[in-house]
């Protein structure tokens, strides 16, 4: 194996959680019923496909673009007085990583701008040689797409390229581009789809650095 792309939401950052929280709070203010039921539906996706996620729970005359509107600028606000809450493990996997000699990109179903914003943010930018976003492929995960095109510009095939996901969404992807997905949950316990699709499944990013450093060894 030569190469290791990441999810962001879930796996680098503690995001999902706090978009989440976006997404409940306009969602009471507007008075939209069950968003607890439709948002785990959109984790993953880009906001192309999101909206179509959110159409269907609400019609298609609802404003997406102002409810995205909304959500963005509670979770900008969030984020200006609590920082982007990393998981733990992140610096000590990208660290070994590059040690390792690994190529290691990123492919994220966030807009391509806020994932470098959140990686400069936190100092993390330098670990990433290519950074794929949502809105660089019409349709982002669970479609292989993004990370097709991620391995394309790291230069690897993707039966040589880990991914590390978090959600059901990210790891048929993965498993769609011929990838070995490592399954690391966040907000959405794995069901028996997911450990057929997955390579393995972990608890958090220190398990999943150990796993790479048990199959690195035994190449």
């Amino acid at each position: 194996m030569k190469a290791v792309i990441f999810d962001m939401d879930g796996v680098l950052f503690d995001t999902e959680a706090v978009c989440m929280q976006a997404w409940m709070e306009v969602a009471e203010k507007w008075g939209l019923p069950k968003m607890e039921e439709v948002f785990p539906l959109v984790i993953g996706l880009n906001a192309n496909d999101s909206r179509q996620v959110v159409f269907d729970a609400y019609g298609e005359d609802f404003d997406y673009p102002l409810f995205r509107e909304h959500t963005a600028a509670w979770f900008r606000d969030y984020v200006g007085k609590n920082g982007i809450p990393v998981k733990p493990g992140v610096r000590e996997i990208l660290e070994w990583l590059k040690s390792a000699g690994y190529a290691v990109g990123l492919a994220s179903s966030t807009k391509r701008e806020s994932v470098l914003s959140h990686l400069k943010h936190t100092g993390l930018d330098d670990y990433f040689s290519v950074v794929v976003g949502g809105d660089m492929v019409e349709h982002s995960k669970p479609l292989p797409d993004i990370y097709l095109l991620a391995c394309e510009r790291l230069g690897v095939e993707p039966g040589e390229t880990y991914a590390i996901e978090d959600s059901p969404n990210g790891i048929r992807s993965a498993h769609r581009a011929g990838m070995c997905p490592v399954m690391v949950p966040d907000m959405i316990a794995p069901d028996e789809e997911m450990r057929r699709l997955s390579c393995v499944i972990l608890e958090d990013l220190t398990q999943a650095l150990a796993f790479l450093r048990e199959r690195t060894a035994a190449e």
